[in-house]
């Protein structure tokens, strides 16, 4: 659980982004059902300007914010969904804000070609993560945390929430714990609903 009691949660937003990484987080966010303070949290997108990004679905999205005007102590946590940029320059802005926001000691959440990015930084040597998959971080320079990788389809250690590109779902369950979102057999019924697909999950959150 995060101690930080800001209500804004950054969601990076860049060309390419992978629209179906995100989903659960920001809507489910946003929906504040079910919460543990409802209304509490809401999603703002950040990006490195203010024109607009073009996902990978080829959805247009106007940043709400500018990253390097970001500050850790404003923001409950920064959330890196997988792009194309990520073994590229362009993305090096997000890297260095997502140290900038651990050194801090506020969450950090990557998926997918994201966790590239932190690992050929440096960011995934000393923590327990996971990716797409060991053989995909093995291949890149700057990597040297292989004995901390774990394969699973999300790990959180220390602030830091890592993802594989197929389980959004579980992307979304661990920053949901991280945040405290939800009392934990809440979080239990969503994730029976979403992650199970067990119908079971929907009645128990109605009765919520």
């Amino acid at each position: 659980m995060t101690t930080n009691e800001n209500a804004i949660v950054h969601l990076a937003v860049y060309d390419t982004l992978a629209d179906w990484e995100y989903g659960f987080v920001a809507a489910h966010i946003n929906n504040g059902a079910w919460h543990r303070a409802p209304g509490r949290f809401k999603i703002q997108t950040v990006s490195v300007g203010l024109e607009p990004i073009t996902t990978a679905g080829g959805l247009r999205v106007l940043p709400d914010s500018v990253l390097a005007e970001l500050k850790p102590e404003n923001s409950a946590m920064l959330v890196l969904p997988g792009n194309d940029l990520w073994p590229t320059e362009a993305y090096q802005p997000y890297v260095e804000k997502a140290r900038e926001f651990l050194d801090a000691g506020v969450p950090v959440a990557a998926i997918c070609g994201a966790t590239g990015g932190l690992a050929m930084a440096g960011l995934l040597d000393d923590r327990e993560h996971t990716s797409n998959a060991a053989a995909f971080l093995d291949s890149l320079d700057g990597y040297k945390g292989s004995e901390l990788y774990r394969d699973e389809h999300a790990v959180t250690d220390r602030g830091l929430i890592t993802a594989s590109a197929n389980a959004p779902v579980e992307f979304a369950r661990a920053i949901f714990a991280q945040l405290d979102v939800y009392q934990p057999p809440v979080l239990d019924s969503w994730y029976k609903l979403y992650g199970d697909q067990d119908p079971a999950g929907y009645y128990e959150l109605m009765s919520v």
